[in-house]
């Protein structure tokens, strides 16, 4: 029988690039099913009882770690990080497999190597709760991540954007639209994390929500306009478009 692969990451062009490394690498290996966060994971894991996970460690819902905890020892794991020095050190230290986004080929085929030995020989996968315990308090899984930067698919390619550059998120249906900085040219982009996912993970300092579908990065705002019924109008540097602010977000700006 052909080795089986389930793969969880929240942004889809990352995982569709893993997939296409991981068939250079072990073109035996089959992919049974992609997860967009850790709750999908758990219930595909159940699904299809791959015999590898690749999980991203920071994910809506579940982290990487906790789906790791409910798969328990029926797969061996490979978690997939952003470059972050203490996360590398407690991978290190933890003897887990892991890989550092973006995924190089040189770094991919050493995993590829382990695994296909463990695979082969039938060997248990390596991890345990005490390790896994350890890891997520290394990395402070268990606390709200603040972002940095947030991916998002433009076209064919995948644009690193940093939370400074942003001025404003909106929901958009199925999509969180990311109004942004693109060398100091407004750009958008549309992404499938939920607003509120989001929320959480930003600077408080510097964001704040002023609709149920709307944040906006405070340092962008130009000025604010009060309107009827106790709502007001946010009107931004360098961009054309107007945010609304509801009733109940108008005490952010009591001061006008």
């Amino acid at each position: 029988m052909k080795p089986t692969a389930l793969i969880a990451d929240d942004e889809p062009l990352l995982r569709e690039i893993l997939e296409a490394r991981l068939a250079a690498a072990w073109p035996e290996l089959q992919v049974v099913a992609q997860a967009r966060n850790g709750r999908q994971a758990v219930e595909l894991f159940e699904q299809h009882q791959p015999d590898v996970c690749f999980l991203d460690v920071h994910m809506p819902g579940l982290s990487g770690v906790e789906v790791a905890r409910q798969v328990g020892k029926r797969a061996h794991l490979v978690f997939v990080t952003a470059f972050d020095k203490y996360a590398l050190e407690a991978f290190e230290h933890g003897a887990l497999d892991y890989l550092v986004k973006p995924v190089t080929a040189v770094r991919l085929n050493e995993t590829v190597e382990r695994l296909k030995a463990r695979w082969q020989q039938a060997t248990p996968a390596v991890h345990s709760e005490q390790l896994l315990t350890q890891l997520a308090a290394r990395l402070k899984l268990d606390q709200p991540q603040t972002l940095d930067w947030i991916r998002a698919s433009v076209g064919a390619s995948l644009r690193m954007i940093p939370i400074d550059d942003i001025d404003y998120l909106k929901s958009d249906t199925k999509y969180t639209l990311v109004a942004y900085r693109d060398e100091g040219q407004a750009a958008e982009a549309l992404i499938r994390t939920p607003l509120k996912d989001l929320l959480a993970q930003l600077p408080p300092a510097h964001f704040a929500q002023v609709h149920r579908s709307v944040v906006v990065n405070l340092r962008s705002i130009r000025r604010v306009t009060r309107g009827e019924n106790e709502t007001a109008e946010i009107e931004l540097k360098g961009r054309h478009e107007r945010l609304g602010v509801s009733r109940s977000h108008l005490h952010l700006f009591k001061e006008m």
